[in-house]
């Protein structure tokens, strides 16, 4: 997979909206994320602009409508997240993340059957 470019936490707060209900226009990104967010129309906008300069965002102009679409799927943009925060806080040693998280998170019983439930199935494959 090729290397995705860096979105903002604010610029992902948009790709989230436009990944769940894409395609998506403007008026219909603004109007969702601003009871959320509290932005102004114009930084939905700006956010948009940047995004789209970033290759992260694809746009169609239908009217006086810009209507967007992701470029990639935010399963691809998430694998590749979860990937560098693995190589950059534990130096890509996936056990001692998980014995970072398992000794300083409280974990339900529910939880670590979940767990033991998903690498069960990772070792039938």
């Amino acid at each position: 997979m090729k290397k995705l470019p860096q979105i903002s936490e604010a610029e992902y707060e948009v790709m989230k909206t436009v990944w769940k209900y894409a395609p998506i226009t403007t008026n219909e990104v603004t109007e969702k994320l601003t009871p959320e967010t509290g932005w102004s129309p114009k930084t939905v906008q700006t956010l948009l602009k940047r995004l789209v300069n970033k290759g992260v965002l694809t746009y169609q102009k239908q009217s006086r409508m810009f209507v967007y679409s992701p470029a990639f799927q935010e399963e691809d943009y998430l694998q590749q997240k979860n990937a560098s925060f693995l190589k950059r806080y534990y130096n890509g040693n996936l056990p001692a993340m998980f014995s970072s998280f398992l000794d300083s998170e409280e974990i339900s019983d529910k939880e670590i059957d979940s767990l033991r439930s998903l690498l069960d199935e990772r070792l039938k494959k």
